[in-house]
């Protein structure tokens, strides 16, 4: 419990100190000073559950499920596992009418997007019309958000396409490549799901939102350019990825270029690119860019049916097979020699697959008030793409030009996923004669269009205004992926982002602290400049925890502090330095390599009072000498102070016996007690 455990009238008088003229006397009332509790102690288990609690379970999820009668309990578990049950419970015609505008607005963006994709990742086109059917249906079952549309998305694709690609020769070898895209689809499922049951999603947190600006970008640019082989008829075009070999192919086979493909593949992509201009400036009209893409892919294929166009150059996607998605489990390869390959392409592709979905899908879910599950999220991706790979689909996840026509639409619920997958079935069973004309320049123009968006620039500016190790993290990505390989400028991009948690890890910010006239407010120096230091007093503030990686840097930091206040002190000739105040209000906890910095850092001070207090007598040892070198020590030596140490801190402190060393006189609830007692102790 806290207690009184001294009251100080008043400061001494600032003649006793320093010119009143730089004193601003915090108080003007009788000081309770009261007593650091320490925290009770607890067991280890009872210790360690609650972190384990704390770290699985922050969101606490079974809160639901308290004082709830068995079959309630039931029901609210199949509601938890299968949030369809949930949401369609209540579903009514008013919610079928928007889902279904929705669903049929976001199939004609899918559908052509679907094809294009799945020539990205270097699999046949009808791969990505089946993983428009399936996957979608899935997450309508499992899915916690109202507004996530799913379905293959750019950058997975080009990664998986990638990535296999460098191995496995989809031309020469197209039934390896399609196992191997099948089983890395399966581990990246799996691999999902696991992240999901297990709860650890705050892996995918060490992609941060500067790293994934700057591997979209440089992936947006990629994927681009590699689509100059489709939109100017080159026939023999590098298989790397890098900018430099692409751009030395596309200008070593100019003698391939065909001004017809260019020419519809040009118009297109500026009639693709309008359409999106004017859905940006004018959100109402969302199904301008919606529509777009089919529109785009009908118009390419009625010109290419009407003008016979491959007789003119232009090659068309020929012939895709009707029907249902076949299965394809039998094609799932856990024992060949290119299973390592499978599992780190699935691993790769599913991390970035579930970063951009869940981002995705918090973005909208925050613009309509409501939450999803991160944890749960990660399970129905990762049941979709592993019952994906069984029924010929690759990796798949919430896509955002998708989802945002989905929303624009006035989507409801994850009904409307079942919608786009009923129109993509429709289009399976009876529409795919109609394809057979459709230009591959197209394919390539839809690509362009979608993937420009994904070139953030003003949000490359905002981190260089706000803070330029984010920038650097953030064009490392950008220039990796673009000049190196995209698994290179990823793997840079978080090695980056790492060596910046570790910088802030190993040396922690420290300042200065001082007084806020007319308040008991103590606050940076650095940052208020009405703040006044205490005179005698060092007021350092540290704002990070304390543990073996920082301990030695904050002990030599703290020393440094130290010296550079004396040389202060004795430039401007004011009264010497009497005491150090830690504000440790911000050290969130302490490792054993904590303690022991802190009580170095006490002996270094102390010894430094010894030596300063025998000086001073010149080493006279008569009697009385020894006791009053002490008295000197205890009265006017540098004294160290702890000042609001944490449950955790305080905790171990104790635990250690540092606490009895430092003494009840040296450790203070807040830093005006502090100073009140300390000084109380020098008048006295």
């Amino acid at each position: 419990m806290v207690g009184n455990s001294n009251r100080v009238d008043n400061f001494p008088d600032g003649n006793d100190l320093e010119d009143p003229m730089h004193f601003s006397r915090p108080f003007t009332a009788p000081l309770e000073v009261h007593k650091v509790s320490v925290p009770p102690e607890t067991s280890t288990f009872q210790s360690l559950r609650q972190r384990l609690c704390e770290f699985f379970f922050p969101d606490d999820p079974f809160h639901q499920f308290k004082n709830k009668p068995f079959v309630r309990k039931l029901v609210l578990a199949l509601q938890y596992v299968f949030p369809i049950f949930e949401w369609g419970s209540d579903y009514s015609l008013g919610l079928l009418k928007s889902d279904a505008i929705s669903g049929i607005t976001i199939a004609s963006l899918a559908i052509p997007q679907g094809i294009s994709y799945a020539k990205l990742a270097n699999l046949p086109p009808i791969i990505g019309l089946y993983s428009s059917f399936v996957p979608p249906l899935i997450y309508s079952v499992l899915g916690s958000s109202r507004d996530l549309a799913v379905g293959p998305v750019s950058i997975a694709s080009l990664v998986m396409g990638s990535m296999l690609r460098e191995v496995v020769s989809p031309d020469k070898e197209p039934i390896l490549f399609l196992q191997l895209a099948f089983t890395a689809t399966f581990f990246a499922g799996v691999f999902q799901f696991s992240l999901g049951l297990f709860r650890l999603g705050f892996i995918v947190d060490f992609l941060s939102k500067p790293t994934l600006t700057g591997f979209m970008g440089g992936a947006a640019v990629i994927v681009s350019l590699q689509q100059l082989k489709g939109l100017l008829g080159i026939v023999h075009f590098t298989t790397k990825m890098g900018f430099i070999p692409v751009m030395e192919s596309v200008f070593e086979n100019k003698g391939e270029w065909a001004w017809q493909t260019v020419v519809m593949g040009l118009s297109f992509l500026a009639f693709l690119l309008i359409a999106r201009h004017i859905s940006m400036r004018r959100p109402k009209l969302f199904w301008v860019s919606a529509a777009a893409p089919l529109t785009s892919v009908i118009l390419s294929t009625i010109i290419s049916f009407v003008f016979k166009a491959p007789n003119h150059g232009i090659k068309t996607i020929g012939h895709l097979q009707k029907g249902l998605n076949p299965p394809s489990a039998n094609l799932l390869d856990f024992e060949g020699s290119y299973l390592s390959l499978a599992i780190k392409t699935g691993i790769v592709t599913g991390i970035l697959a579930l970063t951009e979905g869940i981002a995705v899908g918090r973005t909208f879910a925050s613009l309509k008030n409501y939450q999803i599950d991160g944890n749960k999220e990660m399970m129905a991706v990762g049941a979709m793409n592993m019952a994906g790979s069984c029924a010929s689909c690759y990796v798949t996840t919430g896509s955002f030009s998708r989802s945002a026509v989905n929303y624009n639409a006035g989507c409801k619920t994850a009904a409307s996923n079942i919608v786009m997958a009923s129109a993509v079935l429709f289009t399976m069973l009876f529409l795919m004669p109609l394809f057979y004309y459709t230009p591959n320049v197209m394919l390539s123009a839809i690509i362009i269009a979608a993937v420009i968006g994904l070139i953030d620039v003003n949000g490359a500016l905002r981190l260089w205004k706000l803070d330029k190790f984010d920038f650097l993290a953030c064009m490392s990505a950008f220039f990796g992926v673009l000049l190196v390989s995209v698994q290179m400028g990823l793997a840079i991009a978080v090695a980056v982002s790492l060596f910046k948690i570790l910088i802030q890890i190993t040396r922690p910010n420290t300042v200065v602290l001082g007084n806020i006239p007319g308040t008991n407010s103590y606050r940076s120096v650095a940052q208020y400049r009405e703040a006044t230091r205490m005179p005698t007093f060092l007021i350092l503030g540290i704002e990070s925890p304390i543990y073996f990686t920082n301990s030695m840097y904050l002990q030599e930091r703290i020393l440094r502090w130290i010296r550079e206040e004396e040389e202060r002190i004795t430039k401007l000739n004011e009264n010497s330095l009497k005491s150090i105040i830690l504000d440790m209000a911000a050290v969130m906890t302490v490792d054993t390599s904590g303690i022991e910095a802190l009580v170095e850092l006490k002996k270094i001070l102390d010894k430094r009072s010894l030596e300063a207090s025998i000086s001073d007598r010149h080493c006279n040892l008569k009697f009385g000498s020894l006791v009053g070198i002490l008295l000197d020590m205890s009265q006017n030596g540098l004294q160290l102070v702890l000042v609001n140490p944490v449950g955790d801190v305080a905790q171990k402190l104790s635990q250690s016996g540092v606490w009895d060393l430092f003494g009840s006189d040296h450790i203070f609830v807040t830093i005006g007690e502090a100073i009140a007692a300390s000084s109380h102790k020098v008048n006295v």
